[in-house]
């Protein structure tokens, strides 16, 4: 069976690694970002048959823009076995500051109206076919609120509680949500971290146990799984000591720094 797999933010990082994977694996790709070019060059580049993949320029933040992606790549290559969810931003906030309230909204806009309406175009037919997955992108931050994170770990936790709802929705239709929580990736949005990340993992290390994951059908993952009792950890501890543990902690960069 000759699959389908629509990603978004296919352009670097865990998306490119994504792509790359599912490649390996012979499926077909449908590839999604702002830098359509980019992944053009990129796919070019490592040799991917032009018939075994197509591109389409979207910006998720821009709801029209990525539901006419997701429609087009119906038109072109069918109904996906797979979407996935993978755009989003990652910059740190102070809700002192007049300016940052801008990028609240539009992390929000990226990493959680943008997810939905990156499902959207592909939910009524799958339905119909009784089959396929969803998967969203959430990450660790969005098990506890990181000072100086406040945009993105509630964005995530969003992610984390949205494709819960979704997955009850769609399990009488033979539809699967899977959500996978990354920890540290080394990809160009944690580069510019000013703090240790601890179990850093190399994009195609993270990119082949999501794919497994995926394939599994689980439900939920979190990779590392180093990561996965860290998390489990944070959940559990005490207001008070995990207020001790971040006191004094480096805080995420601003867009503006």
């Amino acid at each position: 069976m000759d699959r389908l797999v629509f990603i978004t933010g296919a352009s670097s990082g865990i998306g490119q690694a994504l792509a790359w994977r599912y490649h390996q694996a012979g499926w077909r790709l449908a590839l999604s970002a702002r830098r359509a070019a980019d992944i053009t060059q990129w796919a070019q580049a490592q040799g991917i048959p032009a018939e075994r993949f197509r591109v389409y320029g979207a910006d998720v933040a821009q709801t029209d823009s990525i539901v006419a992606a997701g429609r087009a790549c119906i038109d072109a290559q069918g109904v996906p076995d797979v979407v996935i969810a993978n755009a989003g931003i990652s910059v740190g906030v102070d809700t002192g500051m007049r300016e940052d309230l801008d990028v609240i909204a539009r992390i929000y806009a990226t990493n959680n109206v943008g997810l939905a309406a990156t499902f959207h175009p592909f939910i009524d037919a799958m339905v119909r076919r009784g089959s396929g997955t969803l998967v969203g992108i959430a990450s660790v931050a969005g098990i506890r609120g990181l000072p100086g994170h406040a945009a993105y770990c509630s964005s995530k936790a969003a992610v984390i509680s949205y494709c819960e709802s979704l997955r009850g929705e769609m399990r009488s239709h033979g539809v699967r949500v899977v959500t996978i929580a990354p920890g540290y990736v080394d990809t160009p949005l944690t580069q510019r971290n000013r703090y240790g990340m601890p179990f850093l993992m190399k994009a195609p290390r993270f990119a082949d146990a999501a794919f497994r994951t995926i394939a599994a059908g689980r439900s939920y993952r979190v990779i590392p799984w180093q990561m996965g009792i860290v998390a489990k950890l944070l959940r559990v501890l005490p207001d008070a000591l995990f207020d001790k543990a971040m006191a004094g902690q480096p805080r995420k960069h601003r867009e503006t720094r």
